[in-house]
């Protein structure tokens, strides 16, 4: 039976999703994990999502519903979304996405055994050495993003955050296609974050997500490394100095790659647009591309 106060506010932002709402909502529902609230908010769909999730709500008085008066997008949704939400910790599941029975019971677990941590992300591999749930300090998450493996490259759906440290940054920024990377970054220079089993998430990927814009857009991966290279000179940033640089040679290392690349296979005016973003020459990017960083 739930409490007066859910502990999770499970949030679904949605958007001409009634392809997939369903089986998202459904996911949710048949969590093993009960003391949660749903809270679905519309963007002004114009399909039957909005209809399909008040049917959820007519019959669970664990899911809420609400229709935004005008279209917010992505990354402001989400945030009203936060607003909304009652619980100690929030965690996405899009409209598109699905949940394990098991997986906000796995979740909520990890970030009880550690309180002072300000979120958890899943993670795609088993650790080398631990088991998950482990705690990382926010110098020990931006080394192994930086020089192990990525972590912030994760979405929405991969992380569970205390609300009051998302409040407390101010929630998403809004920054189209970097929301999330940006978040990941933010929040782990203030706190420490969680890594949690994997599989316990599915990302489901189909054609009307704006990600595929990555494969034709060819600025995208570019504007990943720039905003990497904004969080490692923030003075926010956890790193010591002598690690800052070794991360910001790897990403020159890769934009070089990267602008070189597109020039030569894609397109040279993209090639020329990113350029202009570099305080690099031609010749300091072809400089910088020859030597990999140890």
């Amino acid at each position: 039976m739930q409490t007066e106060k859910p502990l999770v506010s499970v949030l679904m932002t949605t958007y001409n999703r009634e392809k997939y709402l369903d089986q998202a909502v459904e996911s949710v529902l048949a969590s093993s994990y009960k003391n949660f609230e749903l809270i679905i908010v519309d963007d002004q769909s114009k399909d039957r999502s909005l209809t399909i999730a008040e049917s959820y709500a007519e019959r669970d008085p664990r899911v809420k519903v609400v229709l935004n008066e005008k279209n917010l997008g992505d990354y402001p949704n989400r945030n009203k979304a936060a607003s909304l939400a009652k619980g100690k910790y929030l965690k996405y599941v899009d409209a598109d996405d699905m949940i394990y029975p098991n997986g906000l019971d796995v979740l909520v677990a990890g970030m009880e055994k550690f309180p002072e941590a300000g979120f958890g992300l899943g993670s795609l591999q088993q650790d080398k050495f631990r088991i998950f749930p482990f705690l990382l300090t926010p110098e020990e998450a931006y080394k192994r993003h930086y020089f192990e493996q990525q972590l912030f490259h994760k979405a929405p759906l991969s992380a569970i955050i205390r609300k009051d440290a998302f409040d407390a940054v101010g929630g998403f920024t809004g920054r189209r296609f970097l929301g999330d990377f940006e978040m990941w970054h933010i929040l782990a220079a203030r706190y420490p974050v969680v890594l949690m089993p994997h599989g316990i998430v599915w990302y489901r990927e189909h054609e009307e997500q704006e990600m595929q814009n990555n494969r034709t857009d060819f600025t995208v991966p570019f504007k990943y490394l720039k905003c990497a290279e904004e969080m490692i000179v923030s003075d926010s940033c956890p790193l010591s100095e002598a690690d800052r640089q070794r991360a910001l040679q790897k990403l020159h290392w890769n934009q070089a790659r990267y602008i070189l690349g597109v020039g030569k296979n894609h397109s040279r005016k993209t090639m020329r647009e990113m350029k202009k973003l570099t305080p690099f020459s031609y010749f300091q990017l072809l400089t910088l591309a020859m030597k990999k960083p140890e």
